[in-house]
């Protein structure tokens, strides 16, 4: 302000002497308004060129004109910079909120007012099978035709949700959505979507397995109950009473081994993984369902050929007993759903990739193509009647599935009806070493040999 007024002033001076110098007196009024009439000139040109710095220039980079009009355009120009850092510190935050909403497990709808689809996240066009650039401006009712979100999102309420088929639900390949509404804004509606479809099966396997375990425990409880009533309130013939023990005491070995499996469940879903400090020869692992398998054929009165192929000369580490489950597991299964006169093939050996392959091919019934996503459930039958009559609970693929993810490998089951059935349970090689066999065709060492070399 200070520089502006002494301009002013020198301007009037410098008029009013120029004035007096030529004309006298009457010359320096007229020269002093010829200075005013300059300095007017001159700060009128200076402000337009400030206003169209501020209509068209880089407002970044403002003329250089100093005094008064200079700082001004110097203040207009840190409030520009200022701003323009505080909008794009906000785009920059937007940016990570809207790259965090895309990567949330949860589907993310924008709606308007009117219901119009303004934004979605990839996860909800996965989930909705929408096009994140087709759809935009698409009224929601119109893509989710489903009855039960109709009557929800008009009623608007964010303290509940709604379960829905997922577009593209099949029987065989069921997906439930659970959707939430939750206003934002000027009448702006953020919807939420969340695939329930894993938790509403956990549900149902809880809920079968609950009722499972009641119905295994109480038919061979009222059998036994019935028997001693029977011996309880009649005088049965030695014979008849021996029979009924008999038939008592098979019922309580099935209880008992149904308990064992659930034991044996929950203690492979609690205990740490296991080490690989213990490692067991093959061949004797393959020994033992041998074994196994040759004394329950006759106890179920089937004469089977039963073929065991030579083991590979390696070692397995992990678990010893959890592993011998899962193979005797699966010959025992084997023998009891393969008939009279079949054949049962066990093999084990290594692969070009240093994996252990351990197989068990059986001449059986063999199992539809529906059944085989679900062998591995708890208490999951394809014929109960059968399952009844080989006298299994259930459990045994549901503990081959656990052991074998617990040691890393892997379980896979071929089958055609009428054909048999292939049951292979694949090692990694990190659990696998070669062992030079013996004279006889075994591991020359034993497991302990092997840990300590």
């Amino acid at each position: 302000m200070t520089f502006r007024v002494a301009i002013f002033l020198l301007c009037l001076a410098a008029g009013g002497f120029g004035g007096w110098f030529v004309a006298g007196d009457s010359g320096a009024e007229l020269g002093l308004a010829l200075g005013a009439l300059l300095w007017f000139a001159v700060d009128t040109g200076r402000g337009l060129r400030a206003l169209r710095w501020l209509r068209e220039g880089d407002l970044r980079r403002p003329p250089a004109l100093g005094g008064l009009w200079g700082e001004a355009l110097d203040r207009v120009r840190r409030a520009v910079s200022v701003r323009e850092k505080q909008v794009e510190d906000a785009e920059l935050r937007l940016d990570d909120f809207l790259d965090a909403i895309r990567a949330s497990p949860n589907g993310v709808v924008l709606l308007d007012p009117r219901g119009r689809i303004e934004w979605i996240n990839d996860t909800a066009a996965a989930h909705f099978g929408f096009d994140r650039e087709r759809d935009l401006q698409q009224h929601i009712v119109n893509l989710l035709r489903d009855p039960d979100f109709g009557a929800f999102y008009a009623g608007r309420t964010e303290t509940d949700d709604v379960v829905i088929p997922a577009p593209g639900s099949t029987a065989s390949h069921p997906r439930r959505l659970s959707l939430r509404l939750h206003p934002y804004g000027e009448g702006r509606v953020l919807m939420l979507s969340r695939d329930v479809t894993a938790v509403e099966q956990a549900d149902v396997m809880r809920r079968d397995f609950v009722a499972n375990v009641s119905h295994e425990i109480r038919t061979p409880l009222t059998v036994l109950s019935g028997f001693v009533e029977t011996l309880r309130s009649l005088d049965l013939p030695q014979e008849d009473r021996a029979r009924y023990l008999q038939m008592m005491a098979q019922q309580t070995q099935r209880m008992q081994t149904l308990v064992n499996d659930l034991l044996t469940l929950s203690r492979l879903e609690g205990s740490p993984l296991p080490g690989t400090g213990e490692w067991t020869p093959v061949a004797s692992l393959l020994a033992q369902c041998e074994q196994e398998a040759r004394a329950l054929a006759p106890s179920l009165g089937k004469s089977l050929e039963l073929d065991f192929a030579p083991a590979a000369p390696a070692a397995v580490s992990g678990m010893a007993s959890e592993l011998q489950s899962a193979f005797s597991n699966l010959v025992s299964n084997a023998v009891r759903y393969t008939p009279t006169g079949g054949r049962i093939a066990v093999a084990a050996g290594l692969q070009a990739d240093g994996r252990l392959h351990f197989s068990v091919h059986d001449t059986g019934p063999g199992i539809a193509p529906e059944h085989l996503p679900r062998l591995t459930e708890r208490f999951y039958r394809v014929d109960r009647s059968r399952s009844r009559e080989t006298g299994g609970t259930g459990l045994g693929l549901a503990i081959v599935k656990h052991v074998v993810q617990r040691h890393g490998g892997e379980l896979r089951i071929d089958s055609t009806p009428g054909a048999g059935s292939t049951f292979s349970i694949l090692l990694p090689a990190a659990r696998v070493r070669p062992q030079a066999p013996s004279a006889d065709g075994s591991a020359s060492r034993t497991a302990t040999e092997s840990a300590a070399g």
